[in-house]
């Protein structure tokens, strides 16, 4: 069961006001947004409904999950290895740099918020690994060590990526709040799906097939006017 405290933490870890950074990525919907193929709250919905299913939520989900387990079985070492794994796994550059930035400036936020010793010494390790910490892995880490349960918080971080990339499109686009909170509720049912599918496939099994997103992504690199990192 979800405790009081730990629903708590999530909604703080997991608000736009948590200082990561996430409203200054666009995961790619910003050329999205500047070739047409995403122009109102439908296609918006349509479009992180694929991201959810079958891109970044589909990795960081698993990702997210292993690292849960992993910190409640006690292996850090696995942990710094799923750590590796996640940097190796991003398609772009642009990409790699939304999920490290991210992931590094909530670790370190949660450092100075609450430095227990497990996390510390989590930090140290992931320092010497010579790899930052990937945003999927030290946030399901973190949940573990906070004894939260896995789905919820899995559920709360994909809806936070989700919500995300609603708000990145209701600037983007512009749309206007409602519907921009009308896309963000048609996204219950990939939320809900994207979590199920992390929490019962295996490792082995991780991958994506977001091509259009890849491709926007790398678009996005060389965009002449651009509002988003990424």
């Amino acid at each position: 069961m979800l405790t009081t405290e730990g629903l708590m933490r999530l909604m703080t870890w997991l608000s736009p006001s948590f200082p990561v950074g996430a409203y200054t990525y666009s995961h790619g919907v910003e050329f999205a947004v500047e070739e047409g193929l995403v122009t109102s709250g439908e296609t918006l919905q349509h479009w992180c409904e694929g991201a959810l299913l079958f891109g970044a939520g589909q990795t960081d989900g698993l990702f997210f999950v292993e690292a849960w387990r992993l910190v409640d079985k006690r292996d850090i070492a696995g942990l710094i290895d799923l750590n590796a794994f996640a940097h190796a796994m991003r398609p772009t550059a642009e990409l790699a740099l939304e999920n490290e930035a991210q992931g590094r400036a909530f670790l370190s936020t949660i450092l100075d918020l609450a430095p227990s010793d497990k996390l510390q010494q989590l930090a140290k390790l992931l320092k010497k690994s010579g790899k930052l910490a990937q945003y999927p892995v030290i946030v399901g880490a973190l949940a573990a060590l906070e004894e939260i349960d896995c789905e919820p918080a899995l559920v709360a971080y994909l809806h936070a990526f989700g919500a995300n990339l609603v708000s990145a499109g209701v600037r983007l686009v512009p749309l206007g709040q409602t519907a921009g909170q009308k896309a963000l509720m048609g996204l219950e049912e990939a939320v809900k799906e994207a979590a199920k599918q992390a929490l019962t496939k295996k490792m082995e099994d991780i991958g994506s097939c977001a091509p259009m997103i890849d491709w926007t992504s790398m678009r996005h690199e060389t965009q002449y006017t651009r509002l988003f990192r990424s």
